[in-house]
């Protein structure tokens, strides 16, 4: 018969705590390798060794090279999200104020890290599925235009597709600029987020006026 595991407190750490370090060691690692030298470079034994553990802690915490990846991916997604939302609808002003402050946040983040815009971004085909998962992040920003978009138009009403074929436009749009942004960082990210969210509003300003002049 099996005897029962011993979970024991090591300095005063609980195992699950443990547990939930040795997770953030191996998140970190493959977050940085993957977004410095890209997620062909993402191995178990390269993850281990930057943050150094053995391959017996690896599997404790994920099946395989590939579930570390999609881990990766949320993880990074969750931070961009949070960061977004929580400035974008914490700001009491108008659309545009809303969108500038969101994309603030979310250029703040990429310029202090650029592995994160690297990771949301680069090319996932060499694992099945994750392209298809890491396209949330964008459906998700989306979802979160369209739910928090009535409440700025100053009593303006679009159509639910119009309104999500028009987030859809602002976050694609807003995405390739950011990438080109990138290459070529002029703009501080307050200036850029003023840009972007600018452009966003005239676009909704002119689906707000395409439909009233469809509806008289």
């Amino acid at each position: 018969m099996k005897r029962p595991e011993v979970v024991r407190d090591y300095g005063g750490i609980s195992a699950a705590d443990r547990r939930t370090e040795r997770r953030g060691k191996l998140l970190a690692a493959g977050r940085q390798i993957w977004g410095e030298s890209g997620i062909g470079e993402v191995t178990v034994r390269g993850v281990c060794a930057a943050a150094g553990l053995t391959p017996r802690y690896f599997y404790e915490q994920f099946r395989n090279r590939e579930e570390l990846l999609f881990a990766v991916s949320d993880d990074v997604r969750d931070q961009l999200l949070e960061a977004m939302l929580s400035a974008g609808v914490g700001d009491p002003g108008t659309l545009g104020d809303k969108l500038r402050s969101a994309l603030t946040a979310f250029l703040d983040l990429v310029a202090v890290d650029p592995c994160i815009h690297r990771i949301a971004t680069s090319d996932l085909s060499s694992v099945p599925g994750l392209n298809e998962h890491r396209a949330g992040i964008l459906d998700m920003i989306t979802d979160a235009i369209v739910e928090h978009a009535p409440g700025v138009l100053d009593g303006q009403v679009l159509a639910p597709a119009e309104l999500r074929r028009g987030a859809l436009f602002i976050v694609g749009g807003a995405n390739q600029i950011i990438e080109t942004w990138l290459d070529d960082p002029v703009e501080s990210t307050t200036e850029l987020a003023a840009i972007c969210s600018d452009l966003a509003v005239s676009f909704v300003r002119s689906l707000v006026a395409r439909s009233d002049a469809t509806h008289h």
